[in-house]
């Protein structure tokens, strides 16, 4: 994920530079003794500049200089502790008071949103969630013997006809469909889903040159396409949103009481609490804890359904039949969005 690491190198280059610049004019707990605006040298009259508005005295302190990054990504100064729960229990009051003028209080949508997918990413990536392999996996570990008994049982048939002198065709191809699907329970297990599902006896039957281009390019090298996934997903997280907003316009077609800004936030807040979830159920997989699957996929819609009935102010009937909606909507896009990124991935 290469614009993480670069924001990465840029933090750590900004606190090195920081760290041996000369300190003129501070204090020793690193508070400036400035008189003029620091920012457009006006004269400093109270805690803030009367002209431009900056504060007026500066930090020059690691700790200022990570409290300034946290600010200036979610406004950490209590409107991160007033924004998730609300996000979490009441996501349709949370909606509703930012649509109705409430800013100051709440982390913006966006931000919240840019954040969330930040963490998210990190999260899979560290624990190992966006290929995992399946290891000692006790259903795949089953499906293998299986496998390996009915080929072994295929074989001594196959054998018992070639001395009658008898076509073996039929086993011929139930021996290569058992192969390929031993190789690819390997490969899961060994290796990832990736290189699984595109393994070397991989094909696809299509007369369009574009799609073969891509399953080709696919198929080099499996791994290479999960980084370009992982990396393009990354960079084109927003696109989520254009992507959603149409869909749930329909939902509330040709209203006047609602607008595409109420749409979009309610959009963008409700993206921000699933990458949250899956953040969340990456971090309990990892320590071990079983259910976290059937607990997202439970979670997803009633969240979804808090949110459109406090948000639109529906009652259970409306808010229902849109939730179930609203649930095909979000995989259709999803699938989308997904299907997208591993094209770009495998004509980059």
């Amino acid at each position: 994920m290469s614009d993480v690491e670069a924001i990465g190198d840029a933090l750590t280059g900004g606190v090195v530079a920081r760290a041996v610049e000369p300190k003129a004019g501070e204090s020793a707990d690193g508070h400036t003794l400035e008189h003029n605006c620091l920012n457009c040298k006006a004269p400093l009259t109270g805690p803030f500049c009367n002209q431009c508005g900056q504060q007026a005295h500066v930090h020059r302190t690691l700790a200022a200089f990570f409290h300034d990054f946290a600010h200036g990504v979610l406004h950490f100064e209590g409107k991160i502790w007033r924004t998730l729960p609300l996000l979490a229990w009441k996501p349709g009051e949370l909606t509703r008071r930012y649509i109705d003028g409430q800013r100051a209080s709440f982390v913006s949508p966006v931000a919240l949103f840019l954040f969330s997918v930040f963490l998210m990413f990190a999260v899979l990536s560290w624990t190992g969630n966006l290929n995992p392999t399946l290891g000692a996996n006790p259903d795949i570990v089953s499906q293998q013997r299986v496998d390996e008994q009915k080929i072994a049982k295929l074989q001594q048939e196959r054998a018992s006809r070639v001395t009658q002198k008898l076509p073996t065709m039929d086993i011929d191809a139930d021996i290569r469909d058992r192969q390929e699907e031993l190789q690819m329970l390997r490969d899961l297990q060994q290796h990832g889903v990736t290189t699984a599902v595109l393994n070397k006896n991989s094909t696809i039957d299509t007369d369009v040159p574009f799609l073969k281009e891509v399953f080709l390019k696919a198929k080099e090298n499996p791994d290479l396409l999960l980084y370009k996934l992982k990396s393009n997903s990354y960079k084109w997280s927003w696109a989520l949103i254009p992507l959603s907003v149409p869909f749930l316009w329909l939902l509330f077609p040709f209203s006047r009481r609602f607008r595409l800004y109420d749409h979009v936030v309610f959009v963008t807040y409700s993206l921000a609490f699933m990458t949250l979830l899956i953040a969340a159920g990456g971090l309990v997989s990892a320590i071990g804890i079983p259910g976290v699957i059937v607990a997202t996929v439970i979670i997803a819609p009633v969240h979804m359904y808090r949110q459109l009935r406090g948000a639109y102010s529906l009652g259970r009937w409306g808010a229902l039949w849109r939730t179930t909606a609203l649930v095909v909507i979000a995989l259709f896009v999803l699938i989308a969005f997904v299907a997208l990124m591993g094209v770009l991935g495998a004509l980059d």
